[in-house]
């Protein structure tokens, strides 16, 4: 490649080449690894080995990967030049010198950030770093985390000196599960670098796999903040029209009808009230929030536009036994249907799924209640959620209540005539059932 920065990184380091390595193979993971395996020579990291030996074979149950693009990448790296391989073999990454960290950073029981993942993948690059090497870090975190929590890690395990014998980066990860327009390379991409010189071989490494560009952050706080209040705006602004249908439920009115009626204003913004899961928006708010407590600031808005959306699954349980209370329904020992379990449509994703509440909820009122989701990996959400979900029903037998979920393009076909009695209830919460058909909606 003709580029600046790289050839001066490379001539510095008397290296022939650029020797990625990706850590972490999911939703973040593998679309990165792709792409740079068309231009570099990319290995694709995982500690679960099932998942390298489904990559190799060049399959995806994620869903986010183009198979023929991943096909394509592992061919190359037979050739030599460029391309993709697969290992969870720790040894495979010394021959690597640019490290891309894309480990999941959840929170814990307490909503508090859960660091280990990111912890325990900045101690293992530690032990295969080489005196040049740059390790950047996709991962959402709260600003100073990167410089502050995973520096030390790698100085520790690694004998090596910060900006002296090894660098680091930052480019907060911006992929959005199921979305096939708004790809790795059409979203603009927020680069960052711990000096002057990282900070643009960072930003040139990217800029030849994003068509959409970069946007260069001065420092990689300013990158890590970035990536938090992009999230953290978008739960206050879903929370806000969440509270806006907890007050019309008890007016007696259509929050989307009211939505519709404001959205004709030119600068109204139309958010649509739900459920809030997923792996950012529900989490990423508390990352920012454990900053700003631990600098002694206590965020109003932002925790409580949280609290707002996690009680929404609670809000839709009990609107639904409410509403069955009136059709006169016995509700102990009767039965009830969730259409979807993933945190949003038409993509196999149910991490920090906020349907599980709705099931555990309603189950404690008695109801017996089965999920169905035709994209589900049925083993994994009942090793994560210890819930049994379908992947298909099992009986034609009618339910007393349906919460439809979530919009997957399969329910759009779903015979809710089939499957209710004459006094069922039928709850909406995405708002995209003909109105006519049931019994309310968030």
């Amino acid at each position: 490649m003709s580029s600046t920065y790289i050839q001066k990184y490379l001539a510095d380091r008397s290296s022939d080449d650029i020797h990625l390595a990706i850590i972490g193979l999911g939703y973040v993971g593998l679309p990165l690894a792709i792409e740079f395996g068309k231009k570099f020579k990319v290995l694709g990291f995982d500690i679960n080995n099932t998942r390298v030996e489904e990559l190799t074979r060049g399959e995806d149950s994620t869903l986010e990967a183009n198979l023929d693009d991943l096909k394509k990448v592992i061919e190359l790296a037979k050739q030599g030049n460029s391309g993709l391989s697969f290992s969870s073999d720790r040894e495979a990454l010394k021959k690597c010198n640019i490290y891309i960290v894309t480990v999941p950073t959840p929170i814990n029981q307490f909503k508090s950030p859960d660091l280990m993942p990111l912890i325990k993948a900045s101690e293992m690059l530690g032990k295969v770093l080489s005196r040049g090497d740059i390790v950047i870090y996709e991962s959402t975190v709260y600003p100073g985390c990167t410089e502050e929590d995973c520096v030390p890690v790698l100085e520790k395990s690694s004998g090596l000196k910060f900006n002296q014998d090894f660098y680091i980066g930052y480019s907060p990860e911006r992929i959005n599960p199921g979305d096939k327009v708004n790809t790795l390379t059409t979203i603009k991409k927020v680069t960052s670098g711990s000096t002057p010189e990282i900070a643009d071989m960072v930003n040139e490494l990217y800029s030849a796999i994003v068509t959409a560009g970069t946007h260069k952050a001065p420092s990689i706080k300013v990158a890590e903040a970035s990536k938090a209040i992009e999230n953290a705006q978008r739960d206050v602004n879903i929370s806000f029209v969440n509270e806006l249908a907890l007050i019309f439920d008890k007016i007696g009115i259509d929050t989307n009808d009211v939505l519709d009626a404001a959205g004709t204003k030119w600068n109204f913004l139309k958010y649509k009230p739900g459920l809030v899961g997923g792996h950012c928006i529900g989490v990423d708010p508390y990352y920012l929030a454990h900053k700003a407590e631990s600098l002694g600031y206590h965020p109003e808005v932002i925790l409580s536009g949280r609290r707002v959306n996690d009680n929404m699954a609670q809000f839709v349980a009990n609107k639904v036994i409410k509403l069955m209370i009136r059709k006169d329904h016995k509700i102990n020992g009767e039965r009830a249907l969730i259409l979807g379990f993933t945190f949003k449509e038409n993509c196999p994703d149910f991490r920090n799924t906020k349907v599980v509440d709705i099931y555990k909820e309603l189950e404690q009122f008695g109801l017996k209640v089965d999920i169905y989701d035709p994209w589900i990996d049925t083993h994994e959400a009942k090793n994560e959620y210890g819930v049994d979900v379908l992947n298909q029903l099992q009986s034609d037998e009618p339910y007393d209540a349906i919460v439809a979920a979530v919009s997957h393009d399969e329910f759009k076909e779903f015979d809710f005539n089939k499957y209710t009695k004459q006094n069922s209830v039928i709850f909406d919460i995405k708002g995209t059932l003909d109105r006519n058909m049931v019994d309310a909606r968030l």
